[in-house]
């Protein structure tokens, strides 16, 4: 599942892997009315939903594609199927990506994993919510971040075997949440120091290899 779809450039590469590996179509869901991304001085109508068809379309994975052209929590209230991955792209406020990850957390099916955008960017809901409800949550077990990609895997058996893992990232990550969590653009002082606590959180690019050693996939 997809949560924030844009013009689709993200939704491509799951949904040719699902195409490839005969697996369920993707899910995504956005209204595409973003104030932030579209115009809507210039065009009160303006809407990505037509790049989005565009691009899947341009791939050649429509088929392989579930478009819910609405807002997330207006989905969640009526879903009722399994998630293997839940990759919240959405709105990036705290309020935001909190209901993105609790409307479907109760969906997300064990060893599946969840993963949030932009955690690593100066926005306050992603990294927040990935600190506060997963990094401390013995019900996931390994985690990371990848460039600004943070992923954990859904682990309600075992996670607090993880506890300690967790706690580490968590005590890096948190030292952003300072700088981003009333939403304003950093600048002079703030900006340096907010990039050389990022720095310091582990978020280099992964072997594919090196990471499904990580996870278990039964």
């Amino acid at each position: 599942m997809e949560i924030g779809s844009f013009q689709g450039r993200s939704t491509v590469m799951p949904a040719t892997v699902a195409s490839h590996c005969g697996l369920r179509p993707i899910v995504a869901i956005d209204p595409h009315n973003s104030p932030i991304l579209l115009d809507h001085h210039a065009n009160p109508e303006a809407s990505s939903y037509q790049a989005f068809l565009d691009s899947i379309h341009a791939a050649g994975v429509s088929s392989n594609v579930e478009s819910h052209l609405a807002y997330s929590t207006d989905v969640a209230s009526s879903w009722n199927r399994p998630i293997r991955l839940l990759w919240i792209d959405g709105d990036h406020s705290y309020e935001g990506a909190k209901k993105d990850l609790d409307g479907f957390f109760p969906h997300l099916v064990s060893l599946g994993v969840a993963a949030f955008h932009d955690a690593l960017n100066a926005f306050p809901g992603p990294i927040r919510v990935f600190v506060e409800d997963v990094l401390r949550a013995d019900r996931f077990g390994p985690a990371g971040f990848v460039h600004s990609i943070a992923w954990a895997q859904f682990r309600p058996g075992d996670g607090h075997a993880f506890r300690e893992w967790r706690s580490s990232l968590a005590g890096r990550a948190s030292r952003l949440i300072p700088f981003v969590e009333n939403g304003n653009e950093l600048r002079g002082m703030a900006k340096k120091r907010y990039k050389l606590s990022r720095f310091r959180v582990p978020h280099s690019a992964i072997d594919p290899g090196k990471w499904a050693s990580l996870v278990d996939s039964r």
